[in-house]
């Protein structure tokens, strides 16, 4: 049988430090990011989803960040064709493949090896149900398939036409199979209190509104992103769409903004509660965190090999 990659996984939710985290697993254990956020795959949404910056990255390479165009949505399949290839790619050049970010179902299609129900798109039911509001949609789902209704991000409308489009073809949105993990995956994971969290999310909330995120999404609907694409897009883009529109204030946008934001937090710890495979750290625990990758790394039977050169297959 041959030798699985071994692959570092951080995750945690949003605000919680995970970037900063790979970056220094990654100098310390000569890796590279491959990014696991669904909406950094997209060129221009920047400032709106904190995408890292150069001097951030600190010399480490970063993948699949601005992939992608972002009028057309990035399927979670052809994310996970990228992201395999990228990981193999690194490892094969001797270097650690650290895959990083809170979006738990790119996480679980590349690290668990998740095979996904293939239903085409139904333009007829798709041109319907884009009629509804959220809110309208969400209780669809939910008497479809209460449990993915408990998981789904409810005001986003492109996943839930999605999810009442498999349900309604499959008789419910199934349990996602898995093939064997193509990985020996070491998961991490960052999880602050709840005070802590959510100071992060205000702070950082207001260092990127200083930062020009309103003007960044006032841009990209010049440049010929639609306020309706804006809106499928979720979270900042979508508050910041309705600013732009008129329907908030600024003050106003920047409250409800903040209170979505620390909503998905909580959803994103419902999913990653659910892998037991995942060992918590508080952000302050880089020391033990460290031990724990550098263990893992080592574990392998044949001490013989050079390090650098044995670390990554076991």
């Amino acid at each position: 049988m041959a030798a699985k990659i071994k692959l570092i996984v951080i995750l945690g939710p949003t605000a919680s430090g995970k970037s900063s985290l790979a970056v220094e697993l990654a100098r310390e254990f000569g890796g590279e990011v491959v990014s696991a956020d669904s909406r950094q795959v997209y060129k221009g949404l920047d400032i709106g989803t904190g995408k890292i910056k150069k001097r951030e990255m600190q010399g480490v390479p970063h993948h699949l960040i601005d992939i992608a165009l972002p009028k057309r949505q990035l399927s979670v399949s052809e994310y996970k064709k990228r992201a395999d290839k990228t990981i193999e790619d690194i490892a094969r050049r001797g270097k650690v493949p650290i895959l990083c970010g809170g979006t738990g179902f790119y996480i679980d299609a590349v690290a668990e090896g998740i095979v996904f129900p293939e239903v085409l798109p139904n333009p007829l039911l798709r041109k319907k149900l884009a009629e509804k509001k959220p809110d309208e949609l969400f209780v669809m789902l939910q008497k479809l398939d209460p449990r993915r209704a408990k998981t789904i991000e409810k005001n986003n409308p492109r996943r839930l036409i999605r999810a009442i489009e498999i349900a309604r073809a499959l008789g419910n949105v199934p349990e996602l199979k898995k093939s064997a993990p193509k990985y020996n995956a070491l998961y991490i994971g960052i999880a602050p209190d709840t005070e802590t969290l959510c100071n992060n999310i205000h702070a950082r909330l207001l260092a990127r509104m200083k930062k020009g995120m309103i003007a960044e999404a006032k841009r990209l609907h010049e440049q010929g992103l639609s306020w309706k694409r804006m809106e499928e897009l979720g979270l900042e883009y979508r508050y910041l769409s309705r600013h732009l529109r008129g329907m908030l204030a600024k003050e106003e946008m920047q409250e409800k903004l903040e209170t979505e934001i620390q909503r998905y937090a909580k959803r994103q710890m419902v999913w990653f509660k659910r892998n037991k495979k995942i060992k918590w750290f508080k952000p302050n625990e880089a020391a033990e965190i460290k031990k724990e990758t550098g263990s893992f790394l080592e574990k392998l039977s044949t001490p013989h090999i050079p390090l650098q050169t044995r670390l990554l297959y076991t």
